[in-house]
């Protein structure tokens, strides 16, 4: 089974549009928890246009009534975004190489030339016990250097995926992904993928038994539109067991 972790920086962003509490982040975490999700992502840019520093404290205290449930904050390892995440000690940080200025996220880290600054970062959070996920593209030759700047896990950006499903090129790029994913496998890690996820395209990316754990948000946001909240998280559920 692969776990779910929903994204709520869409609520964030719709809270946040019109000054207000509502949604309240906080109350939507605690529902979708109940529903049987794993655990809830939030990615607080500095401009904290959807998801704000604050969150990430709220979040985490709302957890310790969920046990079995985690918290995983992802972002660019920039000073503040350091000092937060090492006060609220999520059980998991995905380091993303966003500039601050992105949209979204859009590339995994370069390792070659970004290994020597991640490092002291990736042992700083360890030493808290936090697991940490680096943000990657899908090369298979890349995942051995993740393991070895101290990664636990790799996130695999999956919009290459997204865009092939229900393509020509579909079978091509899914068996690049699961190359990749067992690459990480072999190197000692494990699996996370994010980013363009959907309910047509997840379960067979997922079905292999490499992924750990997928986070979905804008597309279930989206699709929660149709389908309504409870009932997307129950049918993504379905299709990751």
């Amino acid at each position: 089974m692969t776990h779910l972790s929903v994204n709520l920086n869409k609520i964030g962003l719709l809270r946040n549009s019109r000054g207000r509490d509502y949604p309240n982040m906080i109350q939507m975490a605690e529902r979708t928890l109940q529903l049987g999700a794993f655990g809830v992502t939030i990615h607080p840019r500095p401009d904290q246009r959807h998801a704000t520093y604050q969150d990430a404290h709220d979040l985490k205290a709302l957890l310790k009534a969920y046990p079995q449930a985690e918290l995983n904050i992802e972002g660019f390892p920039d000073a503040q975004f350091l000092n937060v995440v090492l006060e609220v000690e999520p059980h998991q940080c995905t380091l993303v190489p966003d500039d601050p200025n992105q949209l979204t996220s859009d590339h995994g880290w370069n390792l070659s030339r970004d290994q020597d600054a991640l490092r002291p970062v990736i042992a700083k959070l360890k030493q808290k016990g936090i697991r940490v996920v680096l943000f990657m593209d899908p090369v298979a030759e890349n995942m051995a250097l993740a393991k070895e700047v101290g990664a636990d896990r790799v996130e695999l950006y999956t919009e290459a995926y997204a865009n092939a499903f229900g393509t020509d090129q579909a079978e091509e790029v899914l068996a690049n992904y699961q190359q990749a994913a067992q690459a990480a496998l072999t190197a000692g890690l494990e699996v996370n993928a994010g980013h363009d996820l959907d309910l047509q395209n997840v379960a067979a990316l997922c079905d292999p038994g490499h992924i750990t754990e997928v986070s979905i948000g804008h597309a279930l946001t989206v699709e929660a539109l149709d389908l309504g909240w409870d009932q997307v998280i129950k049918a993504y559920l379905e299709k990751l067991a």
